[in-house]
């Protein structure tokens, strides 16, 4: 029996609201063309037919009828407020962050920003940030900023690094995304709703994945962390210590083979305990100046020059390091030793030698998670 008719937003609400429901739901849904509408008004035993699998807790009829009152009281907000409600899958939705394991279902966006700009950072790091984390973080922001104008940083609107990161942004004209691990109708902490409305006002948004009345509380600031992670290209911490929400950021971004960057410090800071660490384990990359970043990522800023090195488009080479080389070229993507090896036909140990000296003759490039590419 159906349920009673709702509207495209409510349905897609209620399918993020709905108890058992994942984003591996909704990519079925979305592989066999069953629509959020026909979802919540086809019979239990119907919808594992069109899905082709087995009973699932969100097929529930009670959970179903439930998620669609829950949705139509979120829809009244959402209207009011004027924010966009982004399903997996749809336009406006971050596309770097489709594919990823758990992907919000829904993202509830305050503000007018293209979540899926050409070149995405997200910049992150430790409430206590020091002066020399928060003047690099400027700095940084602000040489990318330079080269890219039409770069998006994303943060947490959190003290610190995060604060670092929005401000300086909007400072220099640039568009800035805030992750928040609660709903719409606050801002945390409260002292940034100030920083929030600047945010939105020029031309930023402010991106949950939770619908209005639910508090923050610590598993969903880790949980936030993940967005900024998957929705960038690559991630800089700033300063952090060994344990923290940056860091893991930091890892979310490395497990989904992003670039990482970290901010070295000295080697007593427990403020740079967290960078040194990732840099140390070769999860990210050493970052002082925006053409770290560059160089690592292949981005070039048209009409900029930035490597501080001439080199040579076509090195000439023989033998391994040609074969090594010409693999790299030939690749869409960095390439891990394994493949290289596959592709060379070349042992691991003759690998290893070629390749230290391919990247100190600034041949190719090292990138964490001990990927390489030409230079």
């Amino acid at each position: 029996m159906p349920f009673k008719a709702y509207n495209e937003l409510t349905y897609k609400v209620a399918l993020a609201m709905l108890r058992g429901a994942t984003c591996d739901v909704v990519r079925r849904m979305q592989e066999y063309d069953v629509t959020p509408e026909e979802f919540f008004n086809t019979e239990q035993t119907r919808l594992t037919e069109l899905l082709e699998c087995r009973p699932l807790e969100c097929f529930d009829t009670t959970y179903r009828e439930e998620a669609l009152r829950k949705a139509s009281k979120e829809e009244e907000f959402i209207n009011r407020h004027n924010i966009h409600a982004l399903l997996l899958g749809d336009k406006g939705y971050p596309v770097r962050m489709e594919s990823c394991h758990s992907a919000p279902i829904l993202l509830f966006k305050l503000g007018d920003c293209d979540l899926n700009g050409e070149h995405n950072v997200g910049v992150v790091g430790t409430r206590k940030i020091t002066p020399y984390g928060a003047d690099t973080g400027r700095k940084l922001i602000k040489e990318l900023g330079e080269y890219f104008p039409d770069i998006t940083i994303w943060s947490g609107l959190a003290f610190g690094a995060d604060a670092v990161a929005h401000t300086t942004a909007l400072d220099e004209d640039r568009a800035t995304v805030a992750v928040v691990a609660h709903g719409l109708h606050t801002i945390y902490p409260a002292a940034h709703r100030d920083l929030a409305r600047r945010i939105v006002k020029n031309g930023g948004a402010i991106v949950s994945e939770y619908p209005s009345g639910t508090s923050a509380y610590r598993g969903r600031f880790l949980e936030r962390n993940r967005i900024v992670a998957w929705s960038t290209d690559a991630t800089i911490v700033l300063e952090s210590e060994i344990k923290g929400g940056a860091m893991s950021t930091a890892n979310h971004a490395f497990q989904e083979n992003r670039d990482v960057f970290a901010l070295p410090g000295r080697a007593n800071d427990p403020m740079s305990a967290g960078c040194n660490h990732l840099i140390r384990k070769q999860k990210a990359g050493l970052i002082t100046a925006a053409a770290d970043l560059i160089e690592v990522t292949g981005w070039r800023p048209a009409g900029v020059a930035v490597s501080p090195k001439m080199r040579c488009l076509f090195p000439e080479l023989e033998g391994e390091g040609k074969a090594v080389y010409d693999a790299l070229r030939m690749a869409d993507e960095p390439l891990s030793l394994d493949m290289i090896h596959m592709a060379t036909g070349l042992p691991i140990a003759t690998l290893l030698g070629t390749l230290t000296e391919l990247e100190f003759d600034s041949v190719v490039i090292k990138h964490p998670g001990n990927r390489y590419s030409p230079a």
